[in-house]
């Protein structure tokens, strides 16, 4: 993506593969209580601002790594979670969002107390947690095979040399070279 983030630090074998933002139509909640606040108390002004710029200051993405959440309008804070680590993910709609196409994805640590990250009003949050998950789960396939420094295929093979030597030292221990019959092996 030709979008630059300066809050955003990559390895080198890194790439964004999604990014978003909060929906505007999540600030719908916003503008329906802060606009009656205006008329009353003057202080709707207020809730609309501050919906409004935070949701203009949040940014997500999804790296071939990982996933960030950066949140903040006078300061700045970085959240990132390695695939590797992920245990969980979901995502829920409201009623107004199933309607404007927004809700909300979670993502759940192992070791961790429940959701350890929420992006909040994403545009078609089925879709992203989907990604996501693909995400995590390749990544976790490629650490548990490197971990274990044998492919699917190895251990298949590893198998099958297991069931041949146990059929051989059956085949031994009946003294026919596996040739009983089916009423000498039913007593």
């Amino acid at each position: 993506m030709s979008v630059d983030y300066d809050w955003l630090t990559l390895d080198d074998d890194e790439e964004v593969v999604w990014s978003g933002q909060p929906s505007s139509e999540s600030l719908y909640g916003a503008y329906l209580f802060g606009v009656p606040m205006i008329l009353l108390f003057g202080l709707g002004i207020v809730v609309i601002a501050s919906a409004y710029l935070r949701q203009q200051n949040t940014d997500y993405l999804i790296t071939t790594n990982g996933v960030y959440k950066k949140t903040g309008i006078f300061s700045r804070a970085v959240t990132e979670i390695e695939f590797e680590k992920v245990q969980n993910t979901s995502f829920s709609v409201g009623a107004i969002g199933r309607y404007f196409g927004y809700g909300d994805v979670m993502i759940s640590t192992a070791g961790g107390s429940g959701v350890e990250m929420t992006l909040r009003g994403v545009e078609d949050p089925q879709a992203v947690q989907k990604q996501l998950s693909r995400r995590v789960k390749r990544a976790q396939g490629e650490t548990a095979d490197a971990a274990d420094g044998e492919s699917k295929a190895d251990v298949l093979d590893e198998i099958l040399v297991e069931l041949r030597a146990i059929r051989q030292s059956l085949d031994a221990g009946t003294g026919r070279g596996g040739d009983a019959s089916a009423d000498d092996r039913h007593p």
